[in-house]
């Protein structure tokens, strides 16, 4: 056993119960005087950080985003599988399905036609309100288009960068490694999950050619991540579709993914040498963590824009190389810990700093790369990879154990929302890969 062994088992229970922390907290009240709410979250709402900030300095993450909570319930599987937690995970996972199905009904009409909400905001506030028509469009289908709701289930009425469409795919992506790993879910679960699934990928199927906000909430577009996520959710939901008795379906998700295959494809750039993130927008974001996060939460296990490809190889390479030259925190960095990583070279939110999930991220890419080689050779080396940005984030950690957003590019303090769930779940998955990449290299 090494220091980092010790580390990693003790911090793992640590991510497992902060995560948890974050799922079904009928416990918090967020209370949003400025908007008149009192926000009390549901069984199965998870929220982003389950410590209230209000831009105080921490940001307001007490909502629950579609991508975030989606990676959060893929990341308690896999807490599940490795003993981090107990059997209440697959009762947090029926809560989970069972208020995600209850946000198909979220109706922005039912809201205007109360028409009280906008006396309750205080003055100051009124300006951050989404106008009417927009509000009105919200019902059906273009409720999953919305990138977060109150973990009370209603609405989010505030303005914010909308439509997102990456939330469906990676919900779906998700519920089908949960039905693979816990075959004896309960029945009625089964069910509701199919449900749940069945409806996710009609929306894919419907937005899959349409524009919408990146990952980062920042830029209108086509993006790599949200089309690399939602392919790889209509192949996934296809299969389940075609077992469950619904051939036709299956059948429409599968031409839709094929439609998809040549525009991930364009993502390459043999100019710069990786995946640009993105079609248009900023050049500065074109290379970006996004697209290793694609790859990860896609999970393809060979070919093209899995950990395996090198056109996706050489994108994390040009990403550590840029980030090693940015951040002050990685010039004297010590040569067996990785560069701190972060979004995209001069991001200037909360300052620009590392984030704990990207530079996880690497480490679970390279984790990731070692189990599916061959070479023994190899393996070690990409091990030693993947080491190495764990004792990044070692370094960086607290001996509380706790995982913010991000921590200062220059002095490694935490920045940003505090015990954000997106982080642990990071981590989970980080030591999860790294154990089995420790099984696949001895044999």
């Amino acid at each position: 056993m090494t220091a980092l062994d010790d580390w990693i088992d003790g911090e793992a229970p640590i991510a497992a119960r902060g995560m948890l922390r974050a799922v079904s907290a009928t416990h918090l009240v967020k209370e949003r005087p400025g908007f008149g709410q009192r926000i009390v979250p549901r069984p199965g709402s998870v929220v982003a950080s389950p410590v209230l900030g209000a831009y105080d300095p921490d940001p307001d993450y007490a909502f629950h985003w579609f991508r975030d909570s989606a990676i959060v319930i893929d990341a308690l599987r896999v807490a599940l599988e490795d003993g981090l937690v107990d059997a209440t995970a697959v009762e947090r996972l029926g809560e989970f399905v069972a208020f995600s199905r209850s946000l198909r009904r979220v109706d922005g009409r039912e809201l205007l036609r109360d028409g009280g909400f906008r006396a309750k905001v205080q003055s100051p506030f009124q300006q951050y309100l989404r106008p009417d028509e927009e509000i009105a469009a919200v019902h059906g289908q273009a409720a999953l288009a919305e990138v977060r709701v109150n973990p009370d289930g209603t609405l989010d009425f505030t303005r914010w960068a909308r439509p997102q469409n990456d939330g469906a795919a990676l919900e779906v992506l998700a519920l089908s490694r949960w039905r693979t790993a816990r075959p004896g879910l309960p029945a009625a679960l089964q069910e509701a999950m199919v449900e749940l699934a069945a409806s996710d990928l009609d929306f894919i199927r419907a937005r899959a050619h349409e524009p919408s906000f990146d990952i980062w909430e920042e830029e209108r577009g086509f993006r790599y991540f949200t089309q690399l996520v939602q392919a790889e959710a209509l192949a996934r939901g296809a299969e389940w579709l075609e077992q469950a008795g619904d051939p036709a379906r299956a059948g429409a998700c599968r031409a839709v993914a094929d439609e998809l295959a040549p525009s991930l494809d364009a993502y390459w750039s043999e100019a710069d040498g990786f995946y640009r993130s993105r079609m248009e927008g900023a050049p500065r974001k074109a290379l970006d963590i996004a697209v290793i996060l694609g790859v990860l939460h896609a999970g393809r296990a060979k070919g093209a824009h899995s950990v395996l490809d090198p056109k996706a190889q050489a994108t994390l390479a040009a990403l550590e190389d840029g980030f090693d030259k940015e951040y002050p925190i990685n010039r004297e960095r010590p040569p067996e810990r990785g560069p701190a990583i972060g979004r995209y070279a001069s991001d200037a939110y909360f300052g620009g700093n590392p984030w704990y999930l990207a530079t996880l991220a690497a480490a679970e890419f390279h984790f990731r790369l070692a189990a599916a080689l061959e070479s023994r050779a190899e393996m070690a080396a990409a091990i030693e990879r993947g080491e190495s940005f764990m004792r990044t984030v070692k370094a960086y950690t607290p001996a509380s154990g706790e995982l913010s957003e991000q921590f200062d590019r220059a002095t490694g303090a935490q920045v940003s929302a505090k015990q954000l769930a997106w982080s642990y779940a990071a981590f989970i998955t980080a030591a999860a890969s790294r154990r089995r990449a420790a099984l696949a290299i001895r044999g």
